[in-house]
């Protein structure tokens, strides 16, 4: 173990406290997190990790912006059903992960402190303008395909909702097809598009 602490250096002792974090706190939750059980978990000494973060809230905070995904829509603007779709594959797939675990158990704790969840918001989901639809549908906008005016909070919102209230509702990941469901009979509607297969 000694020996594996000292070989990793850069991006991969990075990489190695980024997922140790989000996996600890997916597992024990936020609220028990420690500077102690990430290294443990990264087979890493604990002041390794105090050289960069002060506490281990701001070590996941640093790790979940870290690995949050990010959308690629057509650089023509040519498939928005085909991108919204991605996105939301792109969100259920983030949200079984332990990055997606970590955040939710972050949100759903009783006890979390305000100013946690507004720093989680500030440096992980605001930090590229939002994530998933969001992303997608300001793209779409910015190459004059979507209305602008059509991108009110509820329609921004209103495909991760839906897929949201699916996996609380069932406990397992939509499939593709309740995914094309939520962007035919709600998003396109919402923009006043019409569906299109292809």
């Amino acid at each position: 173990m000694a020996e594996g602490r000292t070989r990793r250096r850069g991006k991969d002792l990075l990489d190695a406290i980024h997922t140790a974090a989000v996996e600890e706190a997916a597992a024990s939750g936020p609220g028990r997190l420690t500077m102690d059980a990430i290294a443990k978990r990264a087979a890493t000494a604990r002041t390794t990790l105090y050289r960069r973060w002060s506490d281990p809230v701001d070590l996941l905070l640093d790790a979940l912006a870290a690995l949050h995904p990010v959308e690629q829509p057509a650089p023509g603007a040519d498939d928005l059903r085909g991108d919204l779709i991605a996105s939301l594959r792109l969100m259920v797939d983030w949200g079984f992960s332990p990055a997606g675990r970590a955040v939710m158990a972050l949100l759903a704790d009783p006890a979390r402190d305000p100013a946690v969840v507004e720093a989680l918001w500030e440096r992980v989901f605001d930090r590229r303008g939002g994530t998933f639809t969001q992303t997608v549908l300001r793209h779409y906008a910015a190459n004059g395909i979507v209305d602008p005016d059509r991108l009110t909070p509820v329609v921004l919102d209103i495909g991760e909702a839906m897929v949201a209230k699916r996996i609380l509702d069932t406990g397992e990941a939509p499939d593709d097809d309740y995914l094309a469901a939520v962007v035919d009979q709600a998003i396109l509607p919402a923009l006043a598009l019409p569906h299109r297969d292809r």
